[in-house]
């Protein structure tokens, strides 16, 4: 399925983020500061929770757009809310390029102290945003690299606030924000301020991505990581753990398939040590794939499985050693339907392995000959695949592979009565 650039462009998800400058005495870039977004209007959208715009921020940019071409590979401080910094969200950040901000509206103060000091010994680097000279927030002000004010009028009631800091914290770096006249920025150069920010140097930049939406991310590494020859099982499970959806559709499978033996699976790698490796592997790539298919006719879903099965069967009498990547092929094929979404992006925005992308975009090498094998099986051009079946392996015959497309449709009705609502 071809897509014009127009519809792509409106099919695909945009995710916008702001950065805005933070410069040195200088006027040199420092860093920049990343700025939550949810349209093109260059504004912190209403109605918004810390939380809501942390996890938005990180799951709809960071993690997808990746933070050098966000940043051009500067610094980036970026906000965490208080339950994100109590939590993992630290952890996904690499210290060595970013600075954590916590928010004034943070809580919980204590404890983000004591979280503060763990990550400190990590070599992560916090600042205190819109600092208000309020003591409650003397237990972090000891912790903290950088304190961010926010300009006053009439400015010189930032100075005093700025020596007072600077008095009794030396080592803090300043940064203040908001500045928007060349008055203020001379005022504040001579008083101790290190870093200056506001509109007077750059109003906030707006940088739109688009991409694949981002709760199917983790449904697309899934996919990539039960490719591998040898299932790392550990790795499957850190992803699955963090859908329950797709954790609840696999155990719901595994129970199908036990059918009245006198067991009840309750958790995944019980499901893995009844049922083996090669089976867990096939409820993950499927159920997936159907969490993928949510909003879509379940026909591209029983393609998709038809095609993987067949390939896989298929690839089993060619190159055996090709069968498990064959399967991810198959499903593969039928992601520009399913996401609406062109297969160069699909492969260009996850980075699949080249075998992967030659045989989905070009149709070579033995996985491309399957592919168009059971492309031409659905398309009823029986010359043609008789033609691709005597190339491909002298022992494989016409005969094997309609059996074999007989076996994947019976598989592929079984899946999908399996985990049907």
């Amino acid at each position: 399925m071809k897509l014009s650039s127009e519809v792509l462009k409106n099919k695909l998800l945009k995710h916008h983020v702001a950065r805005q400058p933070i410069l040195d005495a200088k006027k040199k870039l420092f860093a920049y500061e990343l700025l939550y977004r949810d349209s093109e209007e260059n504004a912190f959208p209403i109605n918004t929770s810390d939380e809501q715009a942390t996890s938005r921020l990180f799951f709809n940019t960071l993690m997808l757009v990746g933070f050098e071409k966000l940043t051009a590979k500067q610094r980036a401080f970026i906000n965490l809310s208080t339950d994100a910094l109590l939590n993992d969200f630290p952890k996904l950040l690499n210290p060595s390029d970013t600075v954590i901000e916590i928010v004034e509206r943070a809580s919980n103060i204590s404890l983000i102290a004591q979280r503060v000091k763990d990550l400190k010994k990590d070599g992560y680097v916090f600042a205190l945003d819109d600092y208000d000279g309020d003591p409650k927030w003397r237990p972090l002000l000891e912790l903290m690299t950088y304190v961010k004010l926010e300009i006053d009028d009439p400015v010189e009631k930032t100075n005093a606030h700025i020596k007072e800091l600077k008095c009794e914290f030396p080592n803090i770096k300043i940064i203040v924000e908001r500045i928007e006249t060349y008055e203020q920025f001379k005022v504040l150069e001579g008083s101790g301020c290190d870093y200056f920010q506001g509109y007077f140097f750059a109003r906030p930049e707006m940088v739109v991505y688009s991409g694949v939406e981002p709760s199917k991310v983790t449904v697309f590494e899934l996919l990539r990581c039960t490719a591998k020859e040898h299932l790392c099982f550990e790795e499957v499970h850190q992803r699955v753990a963090k859908d329950v959806a797709i954790t609840a559709r696999i155990l719901k499978l595994a129970n199908v398939r036990i059918g009245n033996a006198n067991l009840h699976i309750t958790s995944i790698p019980q499901a893995v040590v009844y049922l083996g490796e090669d089976t867990i592997r096939q409820f993950v790539r499927v159920l997936a794939l159907s969490e993928l298919g949510l909003e879509k006719p379940s026909e591209l879903t029983k393609l998709a499985l038809v095609r993987a099965q067949s390939m896989a069967l298929i690839l089993t009498k060619v190159d055996k050693s090709l069968s498990q990547q064959g399967y991810l092929v198959g499903l593969f094929s039928v992601l520009d339907a399913i996401l609406d979404t062109e297969l160069s992006v699909i492969i260009k925005e996850f980075t699949f392995d080249s075998i992967i992308t030659d045989a989905l975009i070009s149709l070579r090498g033995n996985l491309g000959e399957c592919l168009k094998l059971v492309k031409l099986i659905e398309k009823k051009d029986y010359s043609e695949v008789k033609f691709v079946v005597s190339k491909m392996d002298s022992e494989l015959t016409v005969e094997d592979v309609y059996s074999f497309t007989l076996d994947a449709m019976l598989y592929s009705d079984e899946i999908l009565d399996a985990i049907a609502e």
